[in-house]
């Protein structure tokens, strides 16, 4: 089942990578074997700021200590399930029957954890509808969500801040330029704030901006007839193109790889009269979130079980996971600040072009 909702969920199959040196957008704990609710520590490591020696110069005591940061990531159950019906009611055997139930059940968890990626780098549920987390589901007890710092917060044209987005303030080209100019001059200068890390595949280094299909829209509107083509060449002509993080991108743009999704949170409050449309695009450097997996006694992330009731009569099944996801985040130097490690948020103007 794990393969299946790999295969079918839209961050698993470009954006995930296992292990501590992966240089993807989500990093995968799988090496675990702890009970619902247990504690997963993650180690962020500061880079080395000696000033050099030279010549015969001693070195003996004057090696710089490794630093880390520590991010703590918490797992516990989440459960699903399915009806089969009773005897009476279904037209199918046991065996379709079976097969229907996996087919949803795998859509369903696919779905689930491509939200909580959407959610947990956002800081955020937002107020768009037609998603299966509520803001108040119990699961952002396990791992809160911790809005965007102010060095990982951007906004589109003139607008500094939620209330002075306005209606001018749309997803454009230029936004990309100053996120680039944000990520490439983070940290790494001895103020103990860490550096955006870009993805690396294949010998290229790229950051990835995923934005909502309105936000692409007004975008490629930006970009015109001519730049649009440039970009989509870009990523056809790009070093490592043919890796998964390349699959479905709208092109590239000064080395971001560009995607669009429909689930990128959305708004309704934004602006001076809080009744603006916006979305909170993302841009995605190399271990912007956390997930990890915990052991369900079967050797495998998910569990299948199945029930009978009413002696026989009718069957249900339960899928089963101990997991958890969040963003990856560390204290400032003051420690009065929790900022993010490989996101920036960028809201701007959201409107639907269908609109009337």
């Amino acid at each position: 089942m794990a393969v299946a909702i790999n295969k079918a969920s839209y961050w698993a199959k470009k954006f995930v990578g296992e292990g501590k040196d992966a240089r993807l957008p989500i990093q995968r704990i799988d090496d675990l074997e702890s009970g619902a609710g247990d504690e997963v520590t993650v180690d962020l490591l500061m880079p080395l700021s000696m000033e050099p020696l030279i010549g015969d110069e001693t070195l003996d005591g004057k090696e710089q200590k490794l630093k880390y940061f520590t991010d703590r990531l918490r797992i516990d159950q989440v459960r699903g399930g399915a009806d089969l019906g009773s005897r009476m009611t279904k037209k199918r055997t046991l065996r379709n029957l079976r097969q229907d139930a996996k087919r949803a059940s795998t859509d369903w968890w696919k779905r689930l954890m491509d939200e909580l990626y959407f959610i947990y780098l956002s800081g955020t549920r937002g107020t768009g509808g037609g998603m299966l987390w509520s803001a108040a589901n119990p699961m952002f007890d396990i791992n809160s969500l911790t809005a965007p710092d102010s060095m990982h917060m951007m906004y589109a044209g003139a607008a500094t801040s939620k209330a002075s987005l306005a209606a001018t303030d749309t997803f454009k080209l230029r936004l990309i330029d100053k996120a680039v100019a944000k990520a490439e001059t983070m940290g790494g200068d001895g103020t103990d704030e860490l550096s955006m890390i870009p993805v690396s595949i294949d010998g290229g280094d790229h950051y990835i901006a995923l934005m909502h299909t309105y936000q692409a829209d007004a975008m490629r509107q930006d970009a015109g007839t001519g730049g649009w083509l440039d970009i989509q060449k870009a990523a056809a002509a790009a070093e490592g193109a043919k890796n998964p993080i390349f699959t479905g991108a709208m092109g590239m743009y000064n080395d971001v790889v560009l995607h669009k999704h429909r689930n990128v949170i959305r708004f309704n409050d934004y602006g001076a009269g809080a009744n603006l449309p916006a979305a909170r695009a993302l841009f995605l450097g190399s271990q912007a979130a956390l997930v990890a997996y915990g052991d369900n006694e079967t050797g495998t992330r998910f569990r299948w079980t199945e029930e009978t009731k009413d002696h026989g009569n009718s069957v249900a099944i339960g899928t089963h996971a101990i997991m958890g996801v969040k963003k990856s985040t560390y204290k400032s130097k003051d420690g009065q600040t929790v900022r993010d490690f490989g996101v920036i948020a960028m809201d701007t103007y959201n409107a639907d072009p269908n609109a009337p």
